[in-house]
């Protein structure tokens, strides 16, 4: 069942989710997690989105950040996967 369409205000902060295919690791070192905090920080202005908090799990990472516009909400999805890409890419 497909799900129903989310209400989008602009202003309003996110709870982003973003995890691994089969629960496989998100970050394999302290440079991992370090790197994927400095991509965010280069896509987060680039994307017009704010960044109020985080957590980075072993297998997930979890953001609330707020894009300026609610048009904006893809590219609130997109900063998160652009960031984690960056740091996955060596490992593959």
């Amino acid at each position: 069942m497909p799900q129903c369409s989310r209400i989008q205000l602009d202003g309003v902060p996110l709870h982003i989710v973003q995890r691994q295919h089969n629960r496989e690791p998100c970050f394999f070192s302290k440079e991992d997690r370090t790197s994927y905090l400095h991509w965010l920080g280069e896509a987060l202005p680039v994307n017009e989105c704010q960044l109020h908090a985080y957590a980075l799990m072993t297998n997930h990472v979890h953001l609330l950040l707020t894009p300026k516009k609610s048009s904006n909400r893809t590219k609130a999805h997109h900063v998160a996967g652009t960031a984690l890409c960056a740091v996955h890419q060596p490992h593959l």
